[in-house]
């Protein structure tokens, strides 16, 4: 279903992705892709979201009751995928 999101569900998702880069300073780009799926759940708002690093994406995908709630989730599992990921650069 297409939709358009408000601004401050925008400057809500800028602001969270941004945070990406305090743990993984090394992000190419950041792609979030928000859906609205045909369901009779509560938990239909969808949120993709894939950074892409050097030689790797990191990609998380998760519903919730609220475009805010789905991106949050996503955003934590991207957040420990980019910190695996610097861990292992270290070693």
């Amino acid at each position: 279903m297409h939709f358009v999101a408000d601004k401050k569900l925008l400057q809500f998702i800028n602001e969270k992705i941004a945070k990406i880069e305090h743990y993984y300073g090394a992000i190419i780009s950041v792609e979030v892709t928000l859906k609205l799926e045909k369901s009779s759940d509560a938990e239909n708002k969808l949120a993709e979201i894939k950074a892409a690093i050097p030689g790797h994406d990191l990609f998380a995908k998760r519903n919730a009751k609220t475009f805010k709630e789905a991106v949050d989730s996503a955003l934590e599992v991207v957040i420990a995928q980019a910190k695996k990921q610097k861990s292992w650069l270290k070693e």
